[in-house]
């Protein structure tokens, strides 16, 4: 196990026993990459408060998980998922989901385009490009590539099988590899995480969160 992934783990555990500051541990761990991951569900206005309903289902429902840094991860990024489908429901919008998941079954994934991709998303510039590719891509890139997934969770996060989620990351990888190399608006990269902007009133922050967990212990 990492040395990353080994310290969450531990911060997840000890958050479950309902040490607070074990929880903001993760709460800053985890939150950049997961905000980043629900922009490409709802947009960037109502991802803080989408991400906030996730963190508070999160706190409340720790002490049933079960599993690692990597298994939280996943998990994690379920709830959000699920939180932002709930919100496009209720905003009557749906997701644009590009192309017919079938065609992807079965079809082996490349790294060597793709690579290239991945590396300057892992280290450059801003999701925005990802906004360009079709849904079912942007959420896989996302989930492998910037919430830090493997296939695996990745796939249980969407419901589908890895070979599917491995061949839509490709596919969208490629494509952002494209608009690196030839599109004058991406500005030279693509950078992992967008600049966090401040909280509205309605954004759930670490600390709002743990005294919710806290609360919601009391309760119990």
């Amino acid at each position: 196990m990492l040395g990353d992934d080994a310290e969450l783990t531990t911060a997840v555990r000890a958050a479950q026993t309902g040490d607070e500051t074990a929880f903001r541990t993760v709460y800053r761990s985890v939150h950049p990459r997961l905000l980043g991951y629900v922009r490409t569900l709802v947009g960037d206005h109502d991802a803080e408060d989408v991400a906030s309903e996730a963190w508070l289902q999160i706190a409340r429902d720790l002490e049933r998980f079960d599993g690692d840094a990597d298994r939280f991860r996943g998990w994690a990024a379920r709830i959000a998922r699920n939180r932002a489908l709930d919100h496009i429901r209720m905003r009557g919008r749906r997701p644009v989901i590009g192309g017919d998941e079938t065609e992807l079954t079965g079809k082996p994934a490349e790294s060597d385009t793709a690579g290239e991709a991945m590396e300057a998303l892992a280290t450059g510039s801003t999701l925005s490009l990802i906004a360009r590719l079709p849904q079912d891509q942007a959420e896989a890139v996302v989930l492998r590539v910037v919430v830090g997934l493997g296939a695996k969770s990745a796939a249980e996060t969407l419901g589908k099988r890895p070979g599917a989620v491995r061949t839509a990351a490709h596919r969208g990888l490629k494509r952002l590899a494209e608009l690196l190399g030839g599109d004058p608006e991406s500005g030279g990269g693509l950078d992992a995480l967008p600049p966090q902007r401040e909280p509205r009133d309605r954004a759930v922050t670490s600390a709002s969160v743990t005294h919710t967990r806290a609360r919601t212990q009391k309760d119990m």
